[in-house]
Parts: C-alpha cells; structure tokens; sequence
C-alpha cells in the first residue's frame, strides 16, 4: 500500500510500517487471573508544520480499517480547521485555540504551545480511556501540530511522551517533505529535528521507513 500526499511526492509504504509495528505490545500478568493483557503500540507522529503528518495519519487509519484492525485515533493540533479522519479525542473539544490567543495575548505559535500545556494538565483522563479501549485496538496514533518544539523543549511535549511511555509500547514517526527537502540546509534541519526529539530528548524507539 503506498501512500502520496497531495501536495508532495513523498511515498511511504504503510505495509513496512504495518509489518514494523505488528507486535502484541508488551503484556502484563495479572496476579489474580495469571492471563495475558495486550497493550496497544502509540505511533507519536512528530514533523515540520506541512510535511503531512495529518495526510500520513489519514492513510494509515484507512489502512488499518481496511485491514479490520481500527486504531484509536488522537488529534492534539488546537489550531486544525478540520481533519480528515474520525479523531476518538480531539484536543479542539477541550481547548479553544482562538480563546487562547485571545486570554493570554499570545500569537499563533505561542497559543499552540499553551494550549498543549493546558490540555496536558488532564492527560491523565486522556491515559485512562486510553487504557479502557486498549483490549479493543492495537494501535494509537497521535496527530500533533506543526510547532515541533512542543516536544523539543516545551514541558507539555516530555509530560505526554513519558507518561505514553512508561505505560504502553510507544515509538516516534518523523514525518518529511522531500521534495523540499532536496536542499542540503532543509534535510539537515530535519534531520538535527529528529535527532533531537526522538534520539535525544524523547529516548523513544524511532522506525526508519
């Protein structure tokens, strides 16, 4: 299955991806029962502001449903008109970006920001649904703005990675353009971008597609 985004000739084949990922998570004994929990894998997808980190998440949601395997679906852009796909939470329903600009006299970037540090103050709630529909799926796919330093240094961005982390098998996608990536400057900088959110900062496993 390939994917091509509308606006850029970039191709990722989802069966890598799929096969990559096709694992039973990590299971968990219970003391009681001694049966096996499955947990599902969260895909963190993280990119420059459109290198079609939405269209990827769009694709890989049809791929999964097509296969009869329907992940749970997470948008934390605050500043997303729409998505194209079935979000199961969706940050929009709790934070009002505009509102947020509005209140704290901040531009767009900085709103996106703030928004995701007020929504990461109930990502406890977002963990407990997360572990109630987890017998249910076996993939959970993180749709994040384009502001990548939400998680190369903001505080909201290491608070929703570690929590992910330490309770379900989590690994990094990092989303590129190539056709703008054709310059020398714009690939190095994405690539010093993915080395220091998922390599460094993150510490999270980081497939190469």
């Amino acid at each position: 299955v390939l994917w091509q985004p509308k606006n850029t000739v970039t191709y990722v084949h989802l069966t890598i991806m799929a096969e990559a990922m096709d694992t039973d998570g990590f299971s968990t004994v219970d003391a009681d029962s001694c049966a096996l929990t499955e947990k599902p894998t969260c895909i963190l997808c993280l990119g420059m502001a459109g290198s079609g980190k939405t269209t990827f998440v769009q694709r890989i949601n049809a791929h999964l449903h097509a296969k009869k395997s329907p992940p749970y679906v997470l948008n934390l852009d605050p500043a997303a008109h729409e998505v194209p796909y079935p979000a199961n939470i969706d940050i929009r329903d709790t934070v009002n970006y505009k509102e947020v600009m509005k209140q704290y006299k901040l531009g767009p970037n900085g709103a996106i920001v703030t928004s995701l540090n007020l929504f990461t103050t109930r990502f406890d709630q977002v963990l407990s649904l997360l572990e109630k529909r987890a017998p249910e799926c076996k993939y959970v796919i993180f749709d994040t703005p384009g502001q990548i330093e939400v998680f190369t240094w903001s505080a909201s961005g290491t608070i929703i990675t570690e929590t992910l982390a330490s309770t379900f098998p989590t690994v990094v996608v990092y989303v590129m353009d190539v056709v703008r990536s054709v310059s020398p400057v714009t690939f190095m900088s994405n690539m010093l971008y993915a080395c220091r959110s998922a390599f460094w900062l993150l510490l999270l496993p980081f497939p190469n597609l």
